[in-house]
């Protein structure tokens, strides 16, 4: 095996991108503690309990083929031994990440896994994603083939859907409030503002992005979808499987079920609430069927002025491709159209790298172009043959042929002027890029290139067929993301919550030693009730081991004390003892 850093590969991680590279982290499993090991017990059995009964059958059976135990937090690389089985795996990242940088992810059958966990005190749901949403709620599914294509069909397509400005302030600003939420002692205050500027982004009214649509059909498909019948719908979407609270209240009547289509990609959605609708899909198949039907609206696929303008205003590396086959990836910051509104100039600033099917033209990446790169598009006044079609006989009757002075004029205005060094041609023999030395670029008064500017390398090319965020050949730009500013926040922890940690360890300890020593449990008892009087999932943890009767009733006495006095836990509680009560059953039968 070899090593990303400090983290262990496999094949497909070794294939990705060196952007992609920059958000896997270190899983730390030794930085999860006896707590939140109890956490993962609690919502695994609850939810293993439940959903074995309301979600697709692909999930009990898919925990089981990618690794995910009960009993324990899951380690990366024992999924990735697994997943790798059904040609997919598994990385850690630091909760949110950028949402094309999610996609592209997706795209290369590799899971994001964010390997924090949820605190006790968000146990039923949490708006930071993390390992029990990641790695229980995501991971299943994949054994399922059609579902494992569709995930990577999206993130495909996703990851070249264009995003907005505000698209981005959004994730950054939901990213802040999600690890402000689940960090321990977060001043309220903080927390406030935070969730005050996500409010404040929510209630803009801004047109829908291209990714902004794509997320909201991951959204109700990935994350909070249904599938089946109507009026007997399973659960599939990895909110739902990770969520105690949400996968029974979305078996309500009062949660409508919409039958899955492009619809979907207009509803939006809040993070920081239940749903109060689903989509249901038929199967899985589907909905690849409705991401089709979706991509076919998408610039990747139409191109254009539309297109190239959407790009301008992401602000972010983009790319288009000419009919020729040349693509341009860079930040595209100037277009000029005509009467009919087509593009006949374009440029970016900046780094910029051309390439041909998704691979750089050799001498032609951002070292060369450094200071970006425009060029016309059309045809040549009076000529009714575009360049790019033109025979050996037209190119030379034109002097499009090296070491020879070209000076030419677009339909649309656009002159250029300059000595024909070289070309670079196409698999079907057609130019697709030019380079002239001396030249002399004009439109009207005003000269959009000057010869002291060095060799210009004109595209050759009437239209775009396609843009798309990102770039054409992934290896073009090495930090094609920025990574986030805001990183969780590690715990510092106090003498008392070291000291309920060890509680909880003896405990676990306990339990892998299948040696249960009821005398040790009442100790810890005594000591969770003077110091933690309000500790319910570790008494419910010792209720489980111990024994003695008198030990169970006062640890059960306990627990129903605490859910009297304690709304926010009582239904867990309850829940967990119920659990507890089947498992007794169960054991006796």
């Amino acid at each position: 095996m070899s090593k990303i850093e400090s983290y262990e590969s496999n094949e497909l991680i070794d294939s990705l991108p060196k952007h992609l590279k920059q958000f896997i982290k270190p899983q730390n499993y030794e930085d999860y503690t006896p707590i939140n090991q109890a956490v993962w017990r609690y919502v695994m059995r609850k939810n293993v309990d439940y959903l074995s009964k309301v979600a697709h059958k692909s999930y009990v059976e898919g925990l089981r083929k990618t690794g995910i135990e009960i009993e324990k937090i899951p380690s990366m690389y024992g999924m990735n031994r697994i997943l790798k089985e059904i040609g997919w795996a598994a990385v850690a990242v630091d909760g949110f990440i950028p949402p094309n940088a999610f996609m592209e992810f997706q795209a290369h059958k590799v899971l994001v896994i964010a390997s924090d966990i949820r605190q006790l005190e968000n146990i039923e749901y949490t708006p930071a994603p993390d390992i029990v949403h990641e790695a229980a709620g995501h991971a299943p599914i994949i054994a399922n083939p059609d579902y494992a294509e569709y995930l990577r069909r999206l993130g495909a397509i996703g990851a070249k859907a264009i995003l907005s400005k505000y698209d981005v302030d959004l994730y950054e600003a939901v990213r802040k409030l999600s690890i402000l939420k689940e960090a321990e002692s977060t001043d309220e205050k903080e927390i406030e503002a935070a969730a005050k500027e996500v409010e404040r982004l929510q209630e803009m009214e801004v047109d829908p992005s291209e990714m902004a649509q794509i997320r909201n059909l991951q959204w109700w498909s990935v994350e909070y979808g249904l599938v089946g019948d109507m009026d007997d719908p399973k659960i599939y979407g990895a909110g739902l499987l990770s969520s105690i609270g949400e996968s029974k209240w979305c078996m309500n009547e009062e949660v409508k079920k919409l039958p899955y289509s492009i619809q979907a990609a207009k509803q939006d959605f809040d993070i920081t609430k239940p749903q109060p609708q689903l989509f249901t899909t038929p199967d899985f198949s589907y909905l690849m069927e409705v991401l089709e039907e979706f991509a076919n609206t998408l610039s990747l696929r139409k191109g254009g002025a539309r297109g190239l303008q959407r790009l301008i205003e992401s602000n972010m590396v983009g790319t288009i491709e000419i009919n020729t086959g040349l693509q341009v990836s860079g930040q595209f910051s100037q277009v000029l159209l005509n009467e009919e509104n087509e593009v006949i100039y374009f440029g970016t600033k900046g780094p910029t790298a051309l390439a041909y099917r998704e691979k750089e033209l050799i001498g032609h990446g951002i070292k060369h172009h450094p200071n970006g790169f425009s060029s016309p598009l059309g045809k040549l006044k009076n000529i009714n043959l575009a360049i790019e079609d033109m025979g050996p006989y037209d190119l030379k009757a034109y002097n499009f042929y090296d070491n020879k002075w070209l000076s030419f004029e677009f339909e649309s205005g656009i002159k250029v002027e300059g000595l024909n060094i070289t070309g670079i041609r196409n698999i079907q023999g057609k130019l697709m890029l030019i380079q002239l030395s001396d030249c002399t670029v004009t439109y009207g008064d005003q000269v959009l290139f000057k010869p002291e500017y060095g060799a210009y390398d004109m595209a050759i090319g009437s239209k775009i067929i396609a843009a798309y965020a990102g770039s054409a050949d992934h290896n073009s730009f090495p930090n094609l993301y920025e990574a986030s500013s805001v990183h969780t926040i590690k715990p510092v922890k106090s003498p008392a919550l070291l000291e309920l940690e060890k509680q909880y360890a003896k405990v676990r300890q306990l339990r892998e030693d299948k040696v249960i020593d009821d005398s040790i449990l009442e100790q810890i008892l005594e000591t969770v009730k003077e110091e933690y009087p309000q500790e319910w999932l570790l008494l419910l943890e010792m209720l489980e081991l111990a024994k003695d009767k008198n030990l169970q009733a006062k640890l059960t006495n306990s627990l129903k004390e605490i859910a009297s006095e304690n709304s926010k836990v009582q239904t867990l509680i309850e829940e967990g003892l119920e659990m507890l009560e089947m498992k007794e059953k169960d054991h006796q039968a």
